[in-house]
């Protein structure tokens, strides 16, 4: 559960409690439970509120078991439980699956079949309709946000939540009172309340439609329930401003404006209302006050996502000129390493080439030949590195299998005056191809370093082993026979090295082995395809 969604929760479960404080709180004693119970009882239905975003489908069937519960008791709360299960629904349409949502309908069903239910009474089709039609409306809702909340550009329903709560609790507790008083049937005053409040969760999705069926709404009640004109004009205010806040065209703004008037109009105007200006003007504020606030609300949202979109762009414009500048510098190293390096090799192997044909046999022909083939490899190198460079993303082949590679690297130092003992374990054939390729290179750095720094004559023991799903390196030279002049260093070889060990998530060590050699030990984990 994230922090930022506690208050949120919070909100959820003080609202589910003090809507039953105030619905019950002029309720008397009732058959089973006195009037005292009716704050455990609150407890009871709005608590599990705080849970329902978490867990809608558990909280759902909650408060359908407490529907029956709280009707068999004859307590109060069972009006607040019968709101608090389709809000639970609503809910679990948003973020349950379909038959999760299927199973909450039906016990839900069943449960408000039952709260309606009275001894004695028949129970009729418009029962029965209004216990089938109460719980599906808010799971369709519910499943229709999660379908379309990618519309929006903004993705969070809880503003739409919000205004479905508000809604709901506007309609219900200002016209529950008199339901009774009108000529139309019970079931369907309360469902036009619910459905009515429910519908402001699509508000900022479905504007024009949401507007116009609050405005059919407003009529209605206009001509068949007077008592319930107040809450609808409300709600139709409430929709006015939404569709002002959603619609970016002035002219649709006006006419939305326009169109609440005349609504206004019609529900505060009676056959005795005297018409004066002052009366008028007070009819335009209101209906302005909305669509100012709406558009206002809107032009932030603009702006907000005007300013995001800026600086996603500036992001991406900066990413852009960080590879291109990356780019050019890697075009750069490439063009000096080709035209300085390469070039002075190239010469050295020509040189070494010709002077080959001068000495044609004896030590000297075959150290020739060695500079000569080390030469043509140092090319190779270069020209992978070079194209590496240019193409950051080309995959670079691989020229010889790894334990070649660590072979040849051995009988090169032994020519050069190393004294190699290598030990090649058979078995490292099956290891990946990125830890034995890393295995050979830093048998390459490893062995050219001892032969810098310990000199000809020095002896190595180089052993490269299995480790679990890796492989282990260990070069392992002897005290230098004699003091030598050490050989120039880049200054990069332990450190490239240590990269190349970090890269595949394996450990490198580096120091004296306490009997005057030196020891260097890595182990290269799996990682990769072999």
């Amino acid at each position: 559960m994230r922090w930022r969604g506690v208050p949120l929760d919070v909100l959820l479960a003080v609202s589910g409690v003090a809507l039953d404080l105030v619905t019950t709180a002029h309720a008397g004693d009732t058959r089973f439970l006195p009037a005292a119970a009716n704050i455990p009882m609150g407890l009871l239905a709005g608590l599990p509120m705080g849970l329902v975003r978490h867990r809608p489908v558990p909280v759902t069937l909650y408060l359908a078991l407490l529907l029956v519960v709280t009707d068999q008791l004859g307590s109060f709360t069972s009006n607040t439980v019968q709101i608090l299960v389709c809000v639970a629904l609503g809910v679990t349409g948003f973020r349950a699956g379909r038959r999760a949502t299927a199973v909450t309908v039906a016990v839900t069903i069943a449960a408000t079949a039952v709260n309606i239910a009275d001894p004695g009474i028949a129970f009729t089709a418009n029962t029965w309709m209004y216990s089938v039609l109460l719980p599906v409306f808010p799971a369709v809702l519910g499943a229709y946000l999660r379908s379309s909340a990618g519309r929006l550009e903004e993705c969070d329903v809880t503003p739409d939540a919000l205004l479905a709560a508000a809604g709901v609790a506007i309609s219900v507790l200002s016209t529950w009172t008199t339901w009774h008083s009108g000529s139309q049937p019970v079931w369907m005053v309360g469902l036009l309340a619910v459905v009515g409040g429910l519908s402001l969760g699509v508000a900022r999705r479905l504007p024009g439609l949401v507007f116009l069926g609050q405005a059919v709404l407003l009529v209605c009640a206009d001509t068949y329930l007077n008592d319930a004109v107040n809450t609808c004009v409300i709600l139709t205010l409430i929709a006015v401003g939404v569709f002002a806040m959603r619609v970016e065209s002035w002219a649709w703004t006006v006419l939305a404006y326009l169109a609440g008037c005349l609504l206004t109009a019609i529900a505060v105007v009676g056959d005795g209302t005297e018409v004066t200006p002052f009366r008028v003007g007070v009819l335009m504020t209101l209906v302005a006050t909305p669509i100012a606030i709406g558009r206002y609300l809107g032009m932030r949202q603009a702006a907000a996502a005007a300013e995001r979109r800026r600086a996603e762009e500036a992001a991406r414009a900066a990413v852009a000129q960080v590879r291109a500048d990356q780019l050019a510098e890697r075009e750069r190293i490439a063009r000096d390493v080709h035209d300085i390096v390469a070039h002075h090799v190239g010469a050295m192997v020509l040189r070494a080439g010709a002077a080959r044909y001068a000495a044609p046999d004896g030590p000297v022909a075959d150290a020739l030949s060695d500079i000569r083939e080390t030469g043509h490899q140092v090319l190779q190198d270069l020209r992978d590195l070079l194209d590496l460079l240019r193409e950051p993303g080309r995959e670079p082949h691989l020229l010889a299998d790894p334990g070649d590679v660590v072979r040849e690297s051995a009988e090169r130092m032994a020519a050069a005056g190393l004294v190699v003992d290598l030990d090649l374990d058979p078995a490292t054939d099956h290891a990946p191809l990125t830890a034995r390729a890393s295995a050979a290179r830093i048998v390459q750095e490893g062995l050219t370093n001892v032969l810098k720094h310990a000199g000809p004559g020095t002896r190595v023991r180089v052993t490269v082993a299995p480790a679990g799903e890796g492989l282990s390196v260990e070069i392992r030279n002897g005290r230098p026979p004699t003091a030598i002049e050490r050989l120039p260093s880049s200054g990069r070889g332990l450190a490239g090295m240590r990269e190349r060990v970090r890269a595949l998530g394996g450990t490198l060590s580096a120091g004296p082995d306490g009997e005057g050699g030196w020891l260097l030990a890595a182990s290269l984990p799996a990682r990769g395809g072999a």
